[in-house]
């Protein structure tokens, strides 16, 4: 063990490489706080979490005035006690997405040091349940594109050894989204998943709707479809639709997913380390859902939780949104169409910190 002699924190923020978008908003960039954590023995661990384009400037500020000085001199290996301190530091801004991105990024940050002294990568560290994970891309899918994009993306994936694709619905009318989704089915055939994604457009009577004009089509999920909030309002959609529910990526607490769990309200959880406040709460929430007999399908961020994901028993898919690439030294290993964690020590990603440098928006140190 060996007590935080220094923090830095960064902003760093990468564009997309193609147009995202989807019901409700469009990816503008992704605001990535980078934390960097350094003992008193020199070993550094670096961790990071996102933004869609919005709030990174507050999430720095809230690392800087309030968290970050609060590490110093702690015991770097005390992550869960470390985890609950800063929490109820800011405990009037909990529970919220500001803080749980912060949390993560400091979360992270301390895996990958306990990693790192520990000399073993994080999918080993944290549980080494599984060797890959298959993969299924949401690239090709995205709202604005034609039935005939759609279809050349999802042909393209599969072709790749990509087992399936999101398609993002969310179109005026549910025409349009049957269309859409039906021109991907009748391409690539029935033993080819296909995933949905709502992103809290609908209300319940319209959810209801779509479902039941996309059952036909035998759907791996229908994601997101109601207000995240609204546990029973997914309730009553998981009890009228055979489609599998899934929610997640905008929930920020365990807590809340266990009100899901309890409630029946989904069969998929996405937890996303990003949001629920870095890998310490979301192994929790995976060894929840694991006793409920779901599978974990997190959300975004794949080049950290391909190593979450080979960590648990329950996880089923990996998402395929490449963003960290631009600021790495090589991506994430793929073979036949499946992902597999680095053997490196820590979270498995090679920081390319030249190209960090010149993207930098934001640097402080603490210690």
């Amino acid at each position: 063990m060996a007590r935080i002699a220094s923090v830095e924190i960064l902003q760093v923020d990468l564009q997309p490489k193609v147009r995202r978008t989807d019901a409700v908003q469009s990816f503008e960039r992704q605001e990535t706080p980078i934390v960097r954590i350094t003992d008193a023995d020199g070993v550094t661990g670096t961790g990071y979490s996102y933004t869609i384009g919005t709030g990174g400037s507050s999430v720095i500020r809230l690392l800087d005035d309030h968290l970050a000085p609060l590490l110093l001199g702690r015991e770097a290996d005390d992550i869960e006690q470390l985890w609950r301190d800063l929490m109820y530091r800011v405990h009037a801004t909990t529970v919220g997405a500001l803080t749980s991105i912060a949390l993560a990024a400091i979360d992270t940050a301390l895996w990958d040091l306990r990693a790192r002294r520990a000399g073993l990568p994080l999918h080993r560290l944290a549980g080494g349940a599984k060797a890959d994970i298959p993969l299924y891309t949401t690239e090709g899918g995205w709202l604005h594109l034609p039935p005939s994009q759609l279809v050349e993306e999802a042909l393209k994936a599969r072709e790749a050894g990509f087992g399936g694709a999101k398609i993002k619905v969310g179109r005026p009318h549910v025409a349009e989204d049957v269309a859409r989704l039906s021109a991907v089915r009748a391409a690539v055939g029935a033993d080819w998943d296909i995933m949905t994604d709502a992103n809290q457009g609908f209300s319940l009577p319209e959810a209801i709707r779509r479902a039941r004009c996309f059952e036909p089509l035998d759907l791996a999920w229908f994601e997101e479809p109601i207000h995240a909030d609204d546990v029973q309002a997914h309730r009553r959609l998981s009890q009228s639709t055979t489609l599998p529910v899934a929610v997640g990526e905008s929930l920020y607490s365990l807590s809340q997913f266990k009100d899901y769990l309890q409630s029946e309200a989904c069969s998929i959880v996405q937890v996303d380390v990003g949001r629920i406040g870095g890998i310490t709460p979301w192994l929790k929430v995976a060894h929840m859902a694991e006793a409920y007999n779901v599978p974990v399908c997190p959300h975004f961020l794949m080049e950290i939780h391909v190593a979450l994901c080979c960590a648990v028993p329950n996880s089923r898919w990996l998402e395929y949104i490449p963003q960290l690439d631009m600021v790495t030294e090589h991506g994430m290993r793929i073979e036949n169409g499946r992902a597999i964690p680095s053997d490196a020590p820590g979270l498995g990603i090679a920081w390319d910190w030249d190209r960090i440098g010149k993207l930098t928006l934001h640097r402080s140190r603490h210690g």
